[in-house]
């Protein structure tokens, strides 16, 4: 389980040989739910 504080930017993934399953359980705050971002291209994520 992973808890993130609202307004933190996050990013996550699976990797061509470690599967992920994301399940999002989200909380509505001042009538808001989650902002997704921008999703991270191969290149990116292979510099993490």
């Amino acid at each position: 389980m992973v808890w993130f504080s609202p307004g933190e930017k996050h990013w996550h993934g699976a990797t061509p040989t470690t599967a992920m399953t994301h399940i999002a359980i989200q909380e509505k705050k001042d009538g808001k739910l989650v902002d997704w971002m921008e999703k991270v291209s191969d290149e990116q994520y292979k510099k993490k």
